[in-house]
């Protein structure tokens, strides 16, 4: 692959990945290549990075990608391995490393002692060459992180390794503590050395964009909340926090810039006289302060219930922005949850305390849509008017129910804004018990997968 179109297919694979990457972006890049020595990869990578690279959540995504696209090395890139690749690997599950991968885990010993990452690069090639192919099918093997790991088990090494870095030291438990820290960052960083010698081998056997799509993490702003693990769901509520001040503040900065109300014709044109009738000064009355009530109407089920709980995490951080938030959540039927919400409150058992003491489930404990815009309207119709912004969060799956279009009309039609966040892709709409296309005809539904998209429509409503 020539330079230019593998910089171009560099650049195409970060916008995939959710990295904004502008055109005058690739080209500071590209100028940037012209006066590197290409053979120096950490100062392409350095280069790159300074003109792509917006933010520090970025970066993982970029070296992840730019591994794919320029790799460390092209084919075994291993000088040491022998002549006939090793065959004697463990039989029938038995235990006990092969000869050269016990030759190997020698090596790794002494380059886990130094902390020589060259070294355990190195090591790491030689492994992957030799133990790195797994059957995946009757005819066709692919490259497995697994198989080598298994080959250099270098957990078993912890031992003899705190017994070597702790020898004639003193200090007691503290000390031992600091070693294994230490120890564990290097095998953390040996275990992302094989991963990504793995992702390399198989971009050279497929292709990168096919290895990237399951590789490259997206940034956490824009990651699914609906697929994020538990590990991810921790991060995004240490996300919201900062998030919420950022928003408050620019919305702070647009309030104030548009202070001024509507042009004051009369001082006006009274204050021009003293300048020969030339409007030097304009005069504005006092603008009419208004902040939107907020009703939230969400689905708490299992398969939204996350979507929910970031999007009442990001409101009640933002509520100064609003003159009052009610909250109602159902399943198969509607309950106010507002005092679940107090000032100061953990939204997460928020959502877990109401889950149990809330009155949300009927009958079959199957999401009802026409059930609770039905229940909402009979039992709370004080709760929408001309002040009030209605958003209702779920993703328009009714399990064949009821959907109450004309009840729902009425209560669009009291609101000052009425809105329909879906956390589904808007590809998955209108498949299978989805009914978002009808529901759309009557409160405008909008995709909101992710923190930016969740960020950006809250700042607007606000």
């Amino acid at each position: 692959m020539a330079l230019l179109e593998r910089h171009v297919d560099f650049l195409d694979a970060l916008r995939g990945a959710g990295l904004p990457v502008s055109l005058a972006e690739g080209l500071d890049a590209a100028r940037a290549l012209t006066v590197l020595d290409l053979v120096d990869r950490e100062a392409v990578r350095a280069a790159y990075a300074a003109t792509v690279v917006k933010r520090p959540s970025h970066r993982p995504v970029f070296d992840t990608l730019f591994d794919l696209w320029f790799p460390a090395a092209v084919g075994d890139g291993a000088a040491g391995l022998p002549d006939e690749l090793p065959a004697e690997r463990p039989a029938n599950g038995a235990r006990g490393p092969a000869p050269f991968a016990e030759a190997l885990r020698g090596r790794l010993f002494d380059a886990l002692l130094e902390g020589s990452e060259a070294e355990m690069r190195q090591i790491v090639r030689e492994a992957v060459a030799a133990y790195g192919r797994a059957p995946a099918g009757p005819t066709r093997q692919t490259w497995s992180a697994y198989a080598v790991g298994a080959a250099l088990d270098p957990r078993t090494l912890m031992a003899s390794l705190l017994k070597a870095v702790l020898a004639g030291r003193q200090g007691g438990g503290l000390a031992e503590r600091g070693a294994r820290r230490m120890l564990e960052d290097r095998l953390a960083a040996l275990q992302d050395m094989i991963v990504t010698e793995v992702r390399r081998r198989l971009a050279e056997d497929g292709s990168a964009e096919r290895v990237a799509k399951v590789a490259a993490r997206p940034p956490l702003e824009q990651l699914d909340i609906l697929r994020a693990t538990r590990r991810d769901m921790e991060e995004l509520r240490r996300a919201v926090y900062p998030l919420a001040r950022r928003l408050a503040t620019r919305l702070a900065v647009k309030h104030k810039a548009g202070r001024r109300g509507r042009l004051d014709f009369r001082r006006t044109v009274r204050a021009s006289l003293s300048t020969g009738g030339v409007p030097v000064r304009t005069f504005h009355r006092p603008r009419r302060p208004h902040k939107p009530e907020l009703v939230v109407v969400c689905d708490v089920s299992g398969s939204v219930a996350a979507f929910a709980q970031f999007t009442l995490l990001l409101a009640y951080a933002l509520r100064e922005q609003f003159s009052k938030v009610r909250v109602f959540a159902f399943i198969d039927n509607l309950d106010e949850v507002t005092d679940h919400f107090a000032p100061g409150a953990d939204i997460a058992e928020a959502m877990q305390d109401l889950t149990s003491k809330a009155d949300l489930v009927w009958m079959s404990g199957r999401t009802d849509y026409g059930r609770a815009i039905e229940l909402f309207a009979e039992r709370y119709p004080d709760a929408v008017g001309p002040k009030t912004a209605l958003l209702i969060l779920g993703d328009a799956r009714s399990n064949y129910g009821q959907l109450a279009l004309a009840t729902l009309a009425e209560l669009a039609d009291k609101a000052r804004r009425a809105h329909w966040l879906n956390p589904e892709p808007r590809r998955d709409w209108d498949t299978g018990d989805s009914v978002a296309s009808q529901y759309d005809r009557v409160v405008p539904m909008v995709e909101c997968r992710n923190l930016t998209q969740l960020a950006a429509f809250i700042e607007d409503l606000a």
